[in-house]
């Protein structure tokens, strides 16, 4: 999942919002000024709104404290984490590497959990020391701000434990499961196909409140299945990919045939003569004889379409020494890594300072392809 918005840096962790998470907000201040407005009907209009979107913005940094729990402990085991995406349904850290240990999985997926629980402890504590008594609803605006981000950081803590992956509790299911068996992927199958069974409850559950009068609410309940239930189907595929290229190097995947271009070429004719005839999506650049880069469709897209008679492909290319390289010794599930990580579909593999050939997306899928066919 992409961020459309960046918010910036912590502890080095990019932090971004999804536009869906800007209509949630839009929807949590508007229940929670009705909900403000019928426990204190004696607030004002600008009481009631502000302290909706005060209470709104302070849960949206209750999950972000939640999401850096997650980040700072996968960091704190040797685990890159790009960035924490802020969506409709919470926020998710993109964690690029899976976990070394069953041991490490457990305390990267519980990390949330515990941190929304002291969330959820310290505001009720503080509802209580600002006025708040049990048996009425809050006098002021910061105790009821308090005890409404209290409450709804224990039912997150508590939601996120349910057993089903990719939810956190699914993550500490899986750890239990792979200290037991030994087996991570045995692990990620089970604790995904409990994560199935839990997405199904949920889209039942939904759609029984929803005819039976429970409204909307009903049938956001179902969404949230339906959610669940597509991330877990999308982690037992992504568990088979990583079985299937398990032991496979580069050196065995990638392309030695591989086309290149001159790097004092026009850039339109190269557009013209080769992108649009071939329809091929990577390009080696040469000049003066030795490999001086790589250009592909979306380095060309970059340059308005004016420009390009007045640019070679030198000046569009991006440099040998600005790219990520591999070797053929290096496993096709890190190759994979890499792709994700910097966005890229193709890779240069390099022996010795020598081109050996080009390792891309669609070698890996014509791999996968073939051993599925196989059954293999």
């Amino acid at each position: 999942m992409r961020a459309q918005i960046k918010l910036g840096r912590i502890f080095g962790v990019e932090i971004g919002v999804h536009y869906s998470w800007i209509v949630i907000a839009l929807l949590i201040v508007l229940s929670l000024s009705a909900h403000f407005r019928s426990g204190n009907p004696d607030w004002s209009d600008t009481t009631v709104w502000a302290t909706a979107l005060i209470t709104a913005v302070l849960f949206f940094v209750t999950i972000l404290i939640h999401e850096l729990a997650h980040s700072i402990v996968a960091r704190l085991h040797g685990l890159p984490v790009r960035s924490i995406v802020l969506f409709a349904l919470g926020g998710v850290s993109q964690i690029e590497k899976e976990s070394p240990t069953a041991s490490a999985e457990f305390w990267i997926g519980i990390a949330g959990p515990l941190a929304s629980v002291a969330i959820g402890i310290l505001c009720l504590a503080g509802a209580l020391l600002t006025g708040w008594s049990i048996l009425f609803e809050p006098a002021t605006p910061v105790a009821a701000v308090l005890l409404w981000l209290g409450y709804i950081n224990l039912l997150l803590a508590a939601f996120n434990m349910i057993p089903g992956f990719p939810l956190d509790g699914g993550r500490v299911l899986r750890s239990v499961i792979w200290w037991i068996t030994g087996a991570r992927s045995r692990a990620t199958r089970i604790a995904a196909r409990v994560g199935e069974v839990v997405s199904y409850g949920f889209i039942l559950i939904g759609l029984v409140r929803f005819f039976t009068g429970g409204g909307l609410g009903g049938l956001w309940i179902s969404f949230i299945g339906w959610f669940l239930l597509d991330a877990a189907r999308a982690t037992q595929a992504q568990t088979g990919v990583l079985d299937a290229l398990s032991g496979v190097l580069v050196g065995s995947v990638m392309s030695r045939d591989y086309a290149t271009v001159d790097g004092y070429s026009n850039l339109r004719g190269f557009a013209d003569e080769h992108l649009l005839q071939s329809g091929r999506r990577c390009y080696i650049v040469i000049a003066n004889g030795q490999v001086a880069g790589l250009i592909t469709p979306q380095d060309v897209r970059q340059i308005p379409a004016a420009q390009w008679p007045y640019k070679t492909v030198s000046d569009v290319m991006r440099p040998m020494d600005q790219l990520r390289v591999v070797s053929v010794d290096t496993p096709v599930i890190q190759a994979l890594e890499i792709m994700g990580r910097d966005d890229v579909n193709q890779l240069p593999v390099i022996v010795d300072g020598t081109l050996e050939g080009i390792i891309s997306r669609a070698n890996i899928l014509q791999l996968l392809q073939t051993r599925s066919e196989l059954r293999t």
